[in-house]
């Protein structure tokens, strides 16, 4: 059987190498992919943008399932489209990705459902905006109500950042969300939902900031682990109960039935409370590579199921994974997040092993063949190790040979989790 992938990123190249390796899979293409993804799929010329090329190419190749990467082209109706061809494909519609393509849709959802979640409120008007700053002062979160890959978030510490924030998000017509800032720690939580029910991925935990010590601004991730120590069997059955489950009913009451990844990033204070930060319509990136490394089950059956409308969904699946701890680490390019440098020539990419693989991002092969930086994040260099401490040696001593011009990676992924041990 035929499996494609829409998207161009590490997540998408995590994906096709593990759907590669079911029994059950002939062949995985991947739409656009990258400089990388070659070694475990067929790449195919068209941009996740273009929703009928894409279509058009799930028909003629007789695709059994297609696995939505990234937000844009769910947000966009991809799901919709392909679902109307009577294609099959595991991801939310438009109407259920709003959770991620609209901050303002997914917090009144939230308070609409007794979700649990941060205070808000919305504003299109940048003066009344700057009013409630003045208002409840700093520290304080702003928002982008739209798709922002991870980087539209604004964690203000001082009213003036807040400020300078929102005028950047409105410089053009839109809307913020603000939030009350909240403490704890953040861990991400990923399930797979069939429309009625969900089935928790192991646990992880993202590094957003781009500088050791969380310093620096938001990125799209500068690396993940899995488990997270932060999320106890208790916490664990307290995000089903309050967070999850409540999710799933509440699209479903709303006519907007959610399968696809569903991603919670949840802030975790000292008494094991949860509360969203976010909702993805998606699986994150880096944390999909820190998981589907350590997934023992058969991703290409777990999405079949999600995708069956005449069977009982992910109800009764029981999902094995390594007992191993996973991490990965990314490697970004000169003047990422701002401005990222294209076009550096990448040397020194070691071969995959049982405990090691390098997944590829932003890289592709100019006219002279050669593999250079293409964006933003370049590589996540992903591992396995027991403790997480293995594997954390693993994946910086893996990383060591590779070398471009003003590479960016931080020294210190999993450091939280091993000082709480």
């Amino acid at each position: 059987m035929k499996v494609l992938v829409i998207g161009n990123g590490a997540r998408e190249h995590a994906l096709a190498w593990k759907l590669a390796q079911s029994s059950k899979v002939q062949r995985v293409y991947v739409a656009p992919g990258n400089g990388g993804t070659a070694g475990d799929a067929a790449l195919v010329n068209v941009p996740i943008t273009d929703l009928n090329a894409l279509a058009d190419f799930a028909a003629q190749e007789k695709i059994v399932l297609t696995v939505v990467g990234p937000e844009a082209p769910l947000a966009a109706g991809v799901v919709d489209l392909f679902r109307s061809r009577g294609l099959r494909i595991f991801g939310p519609t438009r109407a259920a990705a709003q959770l991620e393509s609209s901050k303002a849709f997914a917090k009144d959802f939230m308070q609409r459902h007794g979700i649990p979640t941060a205070h808000h409120a919305v504003f299109s008007d940048a003066a009344a905006a700057h009013a409630h700053v003045d208002q409840h002062g700093a520290p304080i979160v702003v928002k982008a109500d739209g798709l922002a890959a991870g980087k539209g978030v604004v964690v203000a510490m001082t009213a003036d950042e807040a400020h300078t924030a929102i005028d950047f998000m409105l410089r053009e017509p839109g809307s913020v969300v603000i939030e009350e800032f909240m403490a704890g720690e953040e861990a991400s939580f990923i399930v797979v939902a069939d429309g009625k029910h969900a089935l928790a991925l192991a646990t992880s935990q993202d590094h957003k900031r781009i500088g050791d010590g969380d310093t620096g601004p938001n990125t799209g991730g500068m690396g993940a682990y899995s488990p997270a120590p932060v999320v106890t069997p208790a916490v664990h059955a307290r995000v089903m109960r309050e967070v999850i489950q409540p999710t799933i009913a509440g699209m479903a009451a709303d006519g907007h039935l959610f399968s696809g990844f569903l991603y919670a990033g949840l802030m975790i204070d000292g008494d094991g409370r949860a509360r969203v930060v976010e909702f993805n319509a998606r699986l994150g990136d880096p944390e999909a590579q820190v998981l589907l490394m350590r997934l023992k089950s058969d991703l290409f059956e777990l999405l079949m199921a999600a995708t069956d409308t005449h069977g009982g969904g992910v109800r009764d699946i029981e999902l094995q994974w390594d007992r191993r701890s996973a991490l990965g680490v990314v490697m970004a390019s000169a003047g990422y997040p701002a401005s990222p440098r294209l076009g550096d020539a990448i040397g020194g990419i070691p071969a995959g092993s049982e405990d090691t693989q390098v997944f590829h991002a932003a890289t592709l092969k100019n006219a002279a063949g050669e593999l250079v930086t293409s964006g933003g994040r370049v590589l996540t260099v992903t591992a396995l190790g027991d403790p997480l401490r293995v594997a954390q040696q693993r994946a910086y001593a893996a990383l060591e040979p590779i070398r471009f011009a003003g590479m960016q990676l931080r020294r210190d992924i999993g450091h939280r989790a091993l000082k709480a041990r």
